[in-house]
């Protein structure tokens, strides 16, 4: 087979992302797994090892992104990112970020130039990150680094505004509080998504829609015991539940309750329209 033939063979695979680092706790475990759902994940320890002996099966791909694992300030540096970026200068550098991460996420990144997510929120990210990718646009990646954050917000809310033109499945909406209800009710509307059902408190067990985002804004255990008996009695129902703080065990509870994924507050409007583009996809006709 001639290098022709083998790139042609290679656009053809799905999107190939390289995950740099080690998955030591069960919030980058997920992440992790959710990634796998979107892409072909090749994994590596260290940046250095990435350059010296980069995945066989990676071949001569370039990623459609390169994930710093990072379950703590600092886990990576400037020098580790230039190791990278030299290697596949085309890659976009995605930091994924642990919950230790979160005071520091919010005040920004700490390395320039780099998208840092936080580690619940990447299924849904990455999930707009390929839709762009198939469509040969380069999205909110391939903005330069020197962009400011509300250029990039107004980039983000074109392409979801596109998006929204897209027939959809049903969605409802709950919260705990009646003004956390019309936001969620308002930006599922911005996504072409507006809600079949708009509920102050608890969802019913007889939920109609498709899909549901439940704002539970801090987790209980009766909210765990209600999402239960809520999966039970809909079982195609895909529940996407909004946490204050999510962290990797009350995810995992979540996850056995019987939601399909968890989104930290406040939430993007990219991250929201992602992770119902990936749920559309995934759910039967």
């Amino acid at each position: 087979m001639n290098n022709q033939s083998l790139d042609q063979a290679a656009d053809s695979l799905r999107p190939a992302v390289l995950w740099v680092g080690t998955c030591i706790d069960a919030e980058l475990a997920l992440a992790r797994m959710w990634a796998g759902e979107l892409a072909d994940v090749y994994e590596t320890p260290t940046p250095d090892a990435a350059v010296a002996s980069p995945p066989e099966t990676l071949g001569r791909r370039s990623p459609a992104a390169v994930v710093l694992a990072s379950p703590t300030p600092a886990s990576w540096s400037l020098v580790d990112c230039i190791t990278l970026a030299r290697r596949w200068p085309l890659a976009p550098l995605v930091s994924v970020a642990g919950s230790l991460v979160e005071g520091r996420r919010r005040s920004g990144p700490a390395l320039p130039g780099i998208e840092e997510v936080a580690w619940n929120e990447l299924p849904g990210r990455m999930a707009w990150w390929m839709h762009d990718r198939a469509r040969g646009r380069p999205g909110s990646l391939g903005l330069p680094a020197t962009s400011r954050r509300e250029e990039r917000l107004l980039e983000a809310a074109g392409r979801v505004a596109e998006f929204a033109t897209r027939p959809g499945r049903r969605v409802s909406v709950a919260a705990s509080r009646a003004d956390d209800v019309e936001s969620l009710a308002d930006v599922l509307t911005a996504a072409g998504r507006p809600p079949l059902r708009r509920t102050c408190g608890r969802p019913t067990l007889d939920e109609p829609a498709d899909i549901l985002v439940w704002d539970v804004s801090e987790l209980s255990a009766a909210d765990l015991t209600w999402l239960a008996m809520l999966t039970a009695n809909r079982p195609d129902l895909a529940v996407v539940l909004l946490d204050s703080f999510p962290r990797g065990d009350s995810t995992l509870a979540v996850l056995r309750a019987g939601a399909r994924a968890v989104i930290s507050r406040p939430m993007s409007l990219e991250t929201l329209a992602g992770m119902l583009l990936r749920l559309e996809t995934s759910l039967p006709a």
